[in-house]
């Protein structure tokens, strides 16, 4: 999340901590994003980024973006939406917006975008997890 409230939490310097945990890992590393993989969070349990596990793959009901796609809607179409004539106008153009984020967020749409090396069925996860290197 952004804005005064995550500041006032230190939300950042918390996921600071996580990306200093996932830097010191000396086990191999895989991600499988199930649902969502937004912002920070995504990239702290990549270990700081889709490129540091040895594979990073999802399932097709997975979701990626840079960060929670409705916060990303208001933020960036803050003008649009204010535009809007009245509440009930901006609400349908936010669920519009949102649809259209959502289908792009999808794992089979971001693997174009992101760096996942495979959309995967649920049934290979275990398949993928036994690839890991043993050390």
């Amino acid at each position: 999340m952004v804005g005064p409230d995550a500041e006032k939490e230190a939300t950042v310097r918390r996921f600071g901590r996580m990306f200093i945990a996932g830097a010191r890992l000396t086990v191999p590393l895989g991600m499988i994003i199930l649902r969502k993989g937004y912002g920070l969070g995504a990239m702290a349990m990549a270990g700081g980024s889709f490129h540091a596990p040895e594979f990073t793959v999802a399932w097709p009901t997975g979701e990626i973006g840079g960060m929670g796609l409705e916060g990303a809607v208001r933020l960036g179409f803050r003008k649009e939406l204010a535009a809007a004539a009245d509440e009930v106008e901006r609400q349908a153009l936010f669920e519009r917006l949102v649809a259209v984020a959502y289908q792009h967020g999808k794992a089979l749409r971001s693997a174009t975008t992101f760096e996942l090396d495979d959309v995967i069925d649920p049934a290979e996860s275990r398949t993928w997890i036994s690839r890991l290197p043993r050390r």
